[in-house]
């Protein structure tokens, strides 16, 4: 039986004095970062376009999130079967391997969109959002528990807040360069389903020429030293089991928030905006989280003096207020400032240690959450595009705080966390069905603040480690 203080063979042999040899590899997985968030942020530009291409409820509509997270749960829990019957796979063909075959049915789902369009099938689309993430699925298992690994373990969330700041750098371009795409320049909507033919060929041809890259570059295997498990024990630690029920409410509640954000600035008491003014919102929303977690990077990371941490804070802070002002004017970019310092308080508040720091931004986003439902206007809309900011540190948080001690068992580990991922196909069609219920998008974000209450829980308690 494995206790949580085994030694961890994961991270033998691993000479974590020099981070130099790590910096190209890093660098590398940091691009798998940047597009599994642009073409998931994606996504959020398709729901009102396939909806209105298709005539479809908001259930239906979020249909296309079911199919690409729900990807995650299949794939994943098949990973994990046979991570328990023959041994780990990601263990067997190695990170570099599992990486690449994950580029390539990633980019065989893009290029299914074509058809899907041809044929005028919505059921077409779900099928090619379903293989898509599939790949993404591969890359999750391989990607996050390899950057963990790849440095000193105390630094793990750090790296993994970095990681994640590029993967929202894409969430937060998508939305701007797919919403210019697939809804037309100069705020036409284009009503046509060849409108995303052109964006995910795009999209193909870049992950192939990253598998190729990858290909040819030298990573470093630091993969337990050949050491295969075939048993359930990464499920006999309390720690993860929670954390997999932490994944699922923050990627739920995190989605399910982009997903109506679009439609929730249209309503006329909150903005009454076209789609295309709404993805700048959208955009804003994903930029939130990439700036969360470059502060959480900085925050987490191992600093000999905090007065370090706060001269990057505040670099962040000014470019961040400087872009926000010169494409949107002064008045949003006064609304960003003012929750960016919000955020920069509460991460102070956590005191740079990662579990206080996510309940205490739990609390925040239930805080927000409840500001958007009880009010109008720009309030309303700004507190909910306010929640990016404080979902920023959440998933890698939650993710390091899972996968420690687990050593051996740590793929098998990130498998189950990855399946839990399936939060997002779960949440986001029940938000859409709340709202068709009860006539109000503004009131359905009742759903995602009861994700929020258990992410609080876990950041409280559930994340201790119980030894055997």
């Amino acid at each position: 039986m494995a206790s949580a203080n085994v030694t961890q063979p994961i991270d033998q042999n691993v000479e974590f004095d020099s981070g130099q040899k790590f910096i190209g590899p890093l660098f590398l997985v940091t691009m798998l970062f940047f597009m599994w968030g642009f073409i998931t942020c994606m996504n959020d530009i398709l729901i009102p376009h396939l909806q209105q291409v298709f005539t479809l409820q908001n259930w239906q509509a979020m249909l296309i999130q079911t199919a690409f997270f729900g990807a995650y749960f299949i794939i994943s829990l098949v990973y994990y079967i046979i991570s328990i019957t023959k041994g780990d796979p990601i263990g067997k063909i190695g990170y570099k391997n599992g990486i690449i075959l994950g580029l390539i049915i990633s980019a065989a789902g893009c290029l299914f969109f074509y058809p899907a369009a041809s044929y005028k099938s919505y059921a077409f689309f779900l099928f090619a959002l379903f293989v898509l993430a599939s790949g993404i699925t591969i890359l999750q298992i391989a990607a996050n528990p390899y950057v963990t690994i790849l440095g000193k373990p105390s630094g793990a969330s750090s790296r993994l807040n970095m990681t994640q700041a590029f993967n929202s750098l894409g969430t937060t371009i998508a939305p701007l360069i797919g919403g210019y795409l697939i809804f037309g320049a100069m705020g036409e909507v284009e009503i046509s389903a060849d409108a995303v033919k052109l964006p995910y060929i795009g999209l193909a041809l870049t992950l192939i020429f990253i598998a190729l890259i990858f290909k040819l570059f030298k990573l470093p295997e630091v993969n337990a030293q050949g050491v295969i498990v075939s048993d359930s024990g990464a499920l006999k630690h309390k720690h993860l089991v929670l954390g997999i029920g932490a994944i699922f409410a923050y990627v739920g509640g995190e989605v399910t928030i982009g997903s109506n954000l679009i439609n929730f600035a249209r309503l006329p008491e909150i903005a009454g905006l076209d789609e295309t003014e709404a993805s700048h919102y959208l955009a804003l929303f994903w930029g939130g989280a990439m700036v969360g977690r470059f502060f959480g990077a900085v925050a987490l990371a191992d600093f000999k003096k905090n007065i370090n941490r706060f001269f990057i804070i505040g670099g962040i802070t000014l470019l961040s207020f400087v872009t926000i002002y010169n494409v949107y004017g002064m008045d949003m970019a006064l609304y960003a400032l003012a929750f960016i310092a919000l955020n920069i308080v509460v991460i102070i508040l956590g005191q740079f240690i990662p579990n206080r720091t996510l309940w205490l931004f739990g609390l925040s986003v239930i805080a927000l959450l409840t500001v958007g439902l009880l009010t109008d206007g720009a309030l309303a809309l700004w507190s909910i595009v306010a929640v990016g900011l404080f979902n920023s540190i959440m998933f890698p948080t939650i993710f390091s705080l899972a996968i420690k001690g687990l050593g051996k068992y740590t793929a098998q580990a990130s498998s189950l966390l990855v399946m839990a991922i399936v939060g997002g196909a779960v949440i986001t069609p029940l938000q859409g069905l709340f709202a068709d219920l009860t006539g109000s998008v503004q009131l359905s974000f009742l759903v995602p603040m009861v994700c929020y209450l258990y992410i609080v829980f876990y950041g409280l308690l559930g994340y201790k480690i119980k030894k055997d």
